[in-house]
């Protein structure tokens, strides 16, 4: 049965608040960068195979704050090369922002941008059409297999373009944290049917062994203040709820049976932990690195 919620991505204005207020409560990004400063280079060293040109792609860009972290390392161990990267992010905003920050580093003219605002779906879709042929030697897609209809289809679409030496990263919610744990319980009800809003990294481990695709898994562990959520009527808290149930005006339209067992579940153990007088949610995260198929 389909859920008569309205999903928070219908509203990109509302997503775009909520998920800035995600940022500024969680570690998330310090955990992606100390993964992007600490692992990541190892994984980049062999990528391009001697070539004075990379093509790289970022599905679901955001606003850029990652992506830029993740060339950063990618010039320091190829400094020699010149890069394409090919941004695909759906968000106006997010679009622009990127820019605006792209705008601001003139060290980066090695890296030539292209930017198509469009869904992965769709940019798979243009490729195809178009018939391109280029490949890709780094490929990644941080946080954003949830927005698409079959995340084993659009991941074996894009590992199809890696070239040879190419790495494909994602980067999704751990099975074993938070979200794994509302997910489990509440699926029915809060997931979106037309994406696939509830994977989990354990979701995308069992599909890939599945296929017998091989992977390197790193866990990022990460936590996020949702204090806020348990004061009735607070403003953050609700945007908060909204982003942590991908609910659009959750607080409002849920039930008051499933908004008092979504707010018991989040104060669980299982979810989150308490510092003080805070509840802090576990948001660990999990990377998965796939190689070229052979």
């Amino acid at each position: 049965m389909a859920s008569p919620l309205m999903s928070l991505v219908h509203d990109d204005d509302r997503y775009q608040k909520s998920f800035q207020l995600f940022l500024e409560r969680s570690s998330e990004h310090q955990c992606m960068k100390d993964f992007i400063h600490n692992k990541l280079p190892h994984i980049l060293t062999s990528i391009g195979d001697g070539k004075s040109h990379l093509n790289v792609i970022g599905v679901g860009s955001g606003a850029g704050e990652i992506d830029l972290e993740m060339l950063s390392e990618l010039h320091k161990r190829h400094p020699e090369v010149t890069v394409d990267n090919e941004v695909v992010e759906p968000s106006s905003q997010q679009l622009h922002n990127y820019k605006v920050l792209v705008s601001q580093k003139p060290e980066l003219n090695y890296i030539k941008f292209t930017w198509n605002k469009m869904t992965a779906s769709e940019f798979e879709e243009n490729w195809k059409q178009r018939k391109m042929t280029k490949k890709a030697d780094f490929i990644h897609m941080i946080q954003m297999l949830y927005y698409v209809k079959d995340p084993g289809a659009t991941i074996s679409f894009f590992q199809s373009l890696l070239d040879k030496n190419g790495k494909l990263i994602i980067i999704l919610v751990s099975e074993e944290g938070g979200f794994g744990t509302l997910w489990r319980k509440y699926r029915n009800q809060l997931c979106n049917t037309e994406i696939s809003q509830c994977v989990t990294t354990g979701d995308i481990k069992r599909f890939l062994d599945s296929k017998g695709v091989s992977y390197q898994s790193f866990d990022l562990p990460s936590h996020m203040d949702i204090t806020e959520c348990f004061t009735e009527g607070d403003e953050k808290g609700e945007l908060l709820l909204d982003f942590l149930t991908e609910v659009l005006d959750f607080s409002k339209t849920a039930s008051p049976e499933l908004k008092a067992g979504v707010l018991e579940l989040l104060q669980h153990p299982d979810c989150s932990s308490r510092s003080e007088d805070r509840v802090v949610f576990n948001n660990n995260l999990g990377v998965l690195v796939i190689d070229k198929p052979i």
